[in-house]
């Protein structure tokens, strides 16, 4: 029988307190490393986003009847889960710019969550403002 051996692994971290949370900031890599690409996208709009179409998919797979009886199901308010499912209306240029944090002027998520144009090219516009 062998002798149990360990590794220990260090990486450096840095913990970010934010309102209400805490973030974890992953050490720069260098520049030479192709395979990393740093972001600034905004968590709570990459969660948001990403729930509004896995809600949007549900709905569209019959999972749920209404949305009415969706958010019973999923225990959140039924207006609130309206707004999010309008985010999956977005150009989808922008979801891209969101998600990948490179929005030239990104919007937050309580504008997001308010009424905007149904034209693509309107929403640019007008998120910008």
């Amino acid at each position: 029988m062998t002798a149990a051996t360990s590794i220990t692994v260090r990486v450096p971290l840095k913990i970010r307190r934010r309102p209400g949370r805490k973030t974890v900031v992953s050490p720069a890599f260098p520049a030479s490393d192709d395979n990393v690409m740093p972001t600034r996208a905004d968590p709570a709009l990459v969660k948001a986003l990403a729930r509004a179409f896995r809600y949007q998919k549900l709905l569209d797979e019959g999972r749920y009847a209404s949305i009415t009886e969706m958010a019973a199901a999923e225990k959140i308010e039924r207006g609130y889960l309206g707004s999010l499912i309008r985010l999956t209306l977005l150009a989808p240029a922008l979801v891209e710019e969101l998600m990948e944090g490179r929005a030239r002027t990104a919007p937050s998520l309580p504008k997001l969550l308010q009424p905007f144009p149904e034209i693509w090219e309107h929403q640019l516009e007008a998120l910008a403002q």
